[in-house]
């Protein structure tokens, strides 16, 4: 799958918590934010069709 270049800002706190779960799970940070952004997206199509 092709990836895109994502720059954003988080809070420096939420930022320490997802790098100490990312070596906790040995997983990358990315495959955690992107898992996280999955879950996102599927929350919010479930609410539409409703």
């Amino acid at each position: 799958m092709a990836r895109k270049p994502l720059s954003t800002k988080i809070e420096n706190d939420l930022q320490k918590e997802l790098k100490k779960l990312a070596i906790d799970l040995e997983k990358p940070l990315n495959a955690l934010l992107e898992e996280a952004m999955r879950d996102l997206l599927d929350k919010y199509k479930k609410k539409a069709k409703k």
